[in-house]
């Protein structure tokens, strides 16, 4: 049966008006970005098997071109829309975080660094150049690696966050393998950054690692 041949309060459009977007499941909220089923398959149906196909929402969503496209009810089309929505909602994070101090915003943080970082498929190491006010001047990939992990130059930094005239700074790098855990050579390069910039006066508040699960903070674990 088609979506529009059901009741109109089980409708996943006609819900997300009425109850907000948090009330939908993830096929509902996935069904409403497809809008069309394929041949004896609503929405809703083509969603829940796209679901199952992939494992998780993340992983349908992060999916490579070439992976995506092999999907019954994706193709190219499709796959440049859900690329898009992400890149959207990573600039939504970082325009909020511009009018925010990022050190009383941690939740928003760690969103906008998941967002940004989760499910590569290769180690992205980046920094959010702060003003004195905690507040985002700049959010940039400073190093990409592989899969194994980055290489990260301290000079480097220290050069790019004078240039943006940065008074502290935050740092974020994922775990491809989705282990949250820092290594000794995390350890070691968060203590070089901070050593390094410290000698032009600018603060480094945090290192995040982005995996599954809830970002690990060097902060919050009196790492820093």
């Amino acid at each position: 049966m088609p979506i529009t041949d059901w009741p109109a309060d089980e409708r996943p459009r006609e819900r997300l008006l009425k109850l907000g977007p948090a009330a939908l499941s993830d096929a509902e909220l996935l069904a409403i970005f497809l809008r069309t089923g394929i041949a004896g398959k609503s929405a809703v149906d083509l969603a829940r098997d796209l679901l199952q196909e992939f494992g998780s929402l993340s992983a349908l969503l992060k999916a490579d071109h070439q992976r995506f496209v092999r999907s019954a009810g994706l193709g190219t089309a499709k796959y440049t829309q859900i690329q898009a929505v992400l890149e959207l909602a990573r600039r939504h994070f970082e325009e909020c975080l511009k009018r925010e101090d990022a050190l009383t915003s941690p939740e928003l943080t760690r969103q906008y660094l998941s967002n940004w970082l989760k499910g590569k498929p290769y180690e992205v190491f980046v920094g959010l150049f702060l003003d004195n006010q905690h507040r985002v001047i700049r959010a940039e990939e400073l190093f990409r690696g592989t899969i194994d992990g980055a290489s990260v130059y301290p000079r480097e930094v220290v050069k790019q966050a004078l240039s943006e005239n940065a008074a502290a700074m935050i740092f974020a790098h994922n775990h491809p393998s989705g282990i949250c855990e820092p290594s000794d050579a995390d350890r070691m390069l968060t203590q070089r950054l901070k050593q390094a910039l410290g000698l032009v006066d600018i603060r480094v508040l945090d290192h995040f690692i982005i995996g599954d699960g809830m970002p690990y903070s060097f902060a919050e674990r009196g790492l820093l």
